[in-house]
């Protein structure tokens, strides 16, 4: 095994998890039970272990952390702010995720005393560098959710386009006019219509679907030479 006369650093992650529970957006955090920080509010996370991965070590640490397990995360991107652990020189692999609140039975464990969600608008005092951690993962999703499919992987089978419009709307911060987005959002050509409907205060509605087949069609449209 080799050793080297070089300092290392040692290496944690952390689960930025965005909920989003039909009105809100919402973000996972534990109340951390040991020091550093003792008391305070932090993203789900921990040591990575020397016979894992970072992502196995992030699946790992939340389950351990919040009993949530079995969902899809990506790696955000590193932090190796100098001092942004007191104990020592740590870089931590944050992930993103981005879920429906009420799939998941949130359960605090291991050195987490608490685990709760808390509303994206009124997060408490965070441990360690997690704010801004928090921030990077919050504009990454603003600019996914408006290349990819995300919002459709919190909807049921069939929805609205209401439905649609208010996760647009709480992701991004912004009201949109309910005709235009109806009509852009059509005019993507993978929300398509059913032939189902449903009563809103005594109005028939239009059901839709989300074309998987289809927007992969684009995609390999769009990257084709």
């Amino acid at each position: 095994m080799y050793t080297y006369k070089y300092p290392h650093p040692a290496v944690t992650t952390d689960c930025v998890v965005f909920g989003f529970d039909g009105n809100s957006l919402s973000l996972l955090l534990i109340k951390r039970g040991i020091e550093p920080y003792k008391g305070t509010w932090a993203l789900p996370g921990g040591f990575m272990n020397m016979d894992e991965t970072a992502e196995q070590g992030a699946f790992r640490e939340l389950q351990e952390e919040t009993g949530v397990k079995d969902i899809y995360i990506e790696q955000l991107q590193a932090f190796t702010g100098v001092d942004r652990d007191p104990r020592e020189r740590v870089l931590t692999i944050a992930f993103l995720a981005f879920v429906r609140q009420e799939k998941y039975e949130v359960i605090a464990g291991d050195d987490a005393a608490q685990a709760q969600w808390f509303p994206i608008s009124e997060l408490p005092e965070l441990a360690f560098d997690h704010k801004e951690i928090i921030r990077v993962a919050l504009e990454k999703l603003r600019w996914k959710i408006t290349y990819e499919p995300l919002a459709f992987r919190l909807l049921n089978k069939t929805f609205t386009m209401t439905q649609v419009q208010t996760i647009y709307e709480v992701v991004l911060g912004q009201t949109f006019d309910r005709r235009n987005f109806h009509k852009k959002m059509t005019a993507l050509g993978y929300i398509v219509p059913t032939d189902q409907q449903i009563r809103n205060n005594g109005r028939p509605g239009t059901l839709y679907t989300f074309d998987e087949e289809k927007y992969r069609e684009q995609i390999e449209n769009r990257n084709a030479f």
